[in-house]
């Protein structure tokens, strides 16, 4: 059974339901959210990173900011209550719920030169989350260059006294999810996370569901 085919949550914000999609593993996904609606990302079986960059639909130059999300929230992790800032400081989307206590934006995306850099000239051939972004930024007029700092859902990034980070096993499980509520009409850019080398995905990429509800 396809995910798209499982019975809606029971738990779903109250609305109309306007997309439900099924980004299968490794694969990238875009979409317009517009200002007041409701996306659900649902980690489907688990342990599963979704990278995410985000634009204003309007003025792609304005992009989510990692340094000012976490600058004003004074916290390097997002959680419930998060406001999701661009460059210019304006509001795109709050982090509405989720019953996993912090996503990551300081992780950064895998890319090829990366993981040869990390895991060895062996890794050269494999896809990553660059990769994915370059082919679905291609479909909305731009290039590598406009790609700028993600976040991560779902995946545990752990920082020690010390200013130590790691990359370690998720603090997620099957079905679990965040609810994201546009602030305004917000381009959602995703790679559903390749990495098989270190424990973001539990070595296995598995697929995740989008869900945008209009309240």
């Amino acid at each position: 059974m396809s995910v798209v085919e499982l019975p809606l949550p029971a738990d779903l914000p109250a609305g109309t339901v306007v997309a439900d999609e099924w980004v299968p593993a490794r694969a990238p996904w875009s979409k317009v959210i517009e200002a007041g609606q409701i996306l659900r990302i649902v980690d489907v079986e688990g342990n599963q990173a979704v990278d995410c960059v985000l634009y204003l639909a309007h003025d792609t130059t304005e992009r989510y900011s990692a340094a000012d999300t976490m600058a004003a929230q004074g916290n390097v992790f997002l959680v419930v209550g998060t406001t999701l800032l661009s460059t210019e400081r304006t509001p795109m989307m709050t982090v509405l719920g989720s019953p996993v206590a912090r996503h990551d934006t300081i992780g950064g995306a895998c890319s090829k030169e990366s993981n040869t850099l990390r895991y060895g000239h062996h890794t050269t051939g494999q896809h990553a989350c660059v990769e994915n972004f370059v082919f679905e930024h291609l479909r909305h007029g731009m290039g590598k260059r406009d790609i700028q700092s993600n976040i991560n859902w779902f995946m545990n990034v752990p920082v020690e006294a010390d200013g130590t980070l790691g990359i370690v096993d998720g603090i997620s499980a099957p079905g679990l999810w965040v609810d994201l509520r546009a602030e305004a009409d917000v381009l959602v850019v995703v790679s559903n996370c390749p990495q098989i080398n270190n424990p973001c995905n539990g070595f296995d990429p598995t697929p995740v569901r989008m869900i945008v509800v209009q309240p």
